[in-house]
């Protein structure tokens, strides 16, 4: 995957996360809020990846 494909896939999954969480406290739904909370911690690694790549291809073309 790209970088920005990674980012993009980070960024939705961190809003589905919070959308569930969200729902889960609304409803008392302590499994939707647990799905909801790894989901957003998905996203935030994934976007992590997206960043990585981005430094890791500045890196190469400064050589």
């Amino acid at each position: 995957m790209s970088s920005t494909t990674d980012k993009i896939k980070g960024a939705v999954n961190e809003a589905v996360g919070n959308a569930k969480q969200g729902i889960g406290n609304a409803t008392g739904n302590d499994k939707l809020k647990a799905e909801g909370k790894a989901q957003e911690l998905k996203g935030e690694a994934q976007r992590g990846i997206g960043a990585a790549k981005d430094t890791v291809k500045d890196a190469a073309s400064k050589l």
